[in-house]
């Protein structure tokens, strides 16, 4: 088998039983038939790990008791044994240490977001991504939908004009009680600074929708004024968070991120105004681009392989015709499908094209930590930190 149609050889750390994340992973990962998991270190309680491997059909011998051990194991392999990407799905604190040593042992890294727990330990990863010679990726993976990429198609070109207005919102329900009180483990990390940072919804959720906004709007977010707040008795960190905000290129907007909306689900939607037009995307109806012209009636167009008026990077983002919808596993497995090309074609750089990297992911930071500062001091705006040199002295 030639390389560029052999499998991936992927590891796990993080995901045991229980993890929702972990378990979109491995179906994304597995849709194109590029990867295969060769090993894991899923969980420090020995019995779950151990559990987690068998059901995933790992030998014994490869389902590690802790990462360090087997980033260790995993180097002394022959080459063609070994694996090359290291997935990293556990709670935040440890996705930077994680990247960070797999990537100097010579393993690709694909991680959940954030990638670090502030912006001095995400510089320091950043160092090491450049000096490594792998590549690295942030499982963003609402960038993954082909209509997302469509819109920012759209933007670019002018099909709504010069950009005015943008408004992205991000509501869930599902911390609207003390559910990590009620023994729920996803919760209950998300709420412990030790583990989930300084933020808590605005860095689960928040930094999804303003990743969204800067990606489809093709410019940065430049100046925000912020105000979080906590519903929920001895909760620690922010469940909401809302804030006004400017873009280098004159546009203003509004983002809204919150976990305490009582009866939502995940209905992430981003909305773009220019002076000819406007365009629409929400996450729970991701085939559909709603396109507004000032001068013509509305039309929504819809995803699916051989439509002529889809862009190129959203048609190649599709599997199915019109009419079959495609979700969240395809969108993920989108951002795969754009790394496996890298590692496969041995493209130069640490970025893969289409997946986000390491700039994202200080960009992510910097909205987190500027945020917190302004909610918290008595600036009426407060500017995001060009990521290239935050952290640097």
């Amino acid at each position: 088998m030639n390389a560029a149609g052999r499998k991936i050889r992927m590891g796990f750390v993080g995901g045991g039983e229980g993890a929702f994340i972990a378990h979109a992973h491995r179906q994304a990962a597995g849709l194109d038939g590029r990867f295969e998991l060769v090993c894991g270190a899923f969980s420090r309680t020995p019995e779950n790990n151990q559990r987690t491997g068998a059901a995933l059909g790992l030998p014994t011998e490869r389902c590690y008791d802790t990462w360090q051990s087997m980033l260790e194991a995993e180097s002394a392999l022959a080459a063609d044994q070994r694996m090359e990407l290291l997935v990293i799905v556990t709670p935040n604190h440890l996705h930077a240490p994680v990247a960070s040593k797999a990537l100097r042992a010579g393993f690709h890294v694909f991680s959940e977001k954030p990638a670090a727990l502030n912006l001095a330990e995400l510089q320091t990863l950043r160092n090491d991504v450049i000096g490594s010679g792998q590549i690295y990726g942030l499982a963003h993976t609402y960038l993954g939908y082909a209509m997302v990429w469509q819109a920012r198609e759209m933007v670019r070109s002018g099909a709504i004009g010069r950009l005015r207005k943008v408004l992205v919102e991000y509501p869930q329900g599902w911390l609207s009680e003390d559910v990590a009180g009620q023994g729920n483990k996803q919760a209950d990390w998300r709420d412990d600074p030790e583990q989930s940072g300084l933020g808590g919804c605005i860095g689960d959720i928040g930094t999804h929708a303003f990743s969204l906004a800067e990606f489809v709007a093709g410019q940065r977010i430049q100046y925000i004024s912020a105000m979080l707040g906590s519903h929920v008795v001895n909760r620690r960190l922010d469940d909401d968070a809302s804030m006004l905000f400017k873009m280098a290129d004159g546009a203003s907007g509004v983002l809204i991120a919150s976990q305490v909306c009582a009866g939502e689900e995940n209905p992430l939607k981003i909305r773009l105004y220019g002076d000819k037009g406007g365009l629409e995307w929400r996450q729970e109806d991701p085939a559909s681009l709603i396109h507004r012209a000032i001068d013509q009636p509305l039309r929504i167009l819809r995803s699916g392989t051989g439509q002529p008026w889809l862009c190129d990077a959203a048609s190649a983002r599709m599997r199915l015709p019109a009419g079959h919808p495609e979700g969240y596993l395809e969108a993920m497995a989108n951002l795969y499908g754009d790394l496996a090309r890298s590692i496969l074609q041995r493209l130069p750089g640490h970025d893969a094209p289409g997946v986000p990297g390491i700039e994202v992911g200080l960009r992510g930071m910097a909205f987190i930590e500027t945020a917190i500062a302004n909610h918290r001091g008595e600036a009426k705006w407060s500017e995001i930190p060009d990521s290239f040199n935050a952290g640097e002295s």
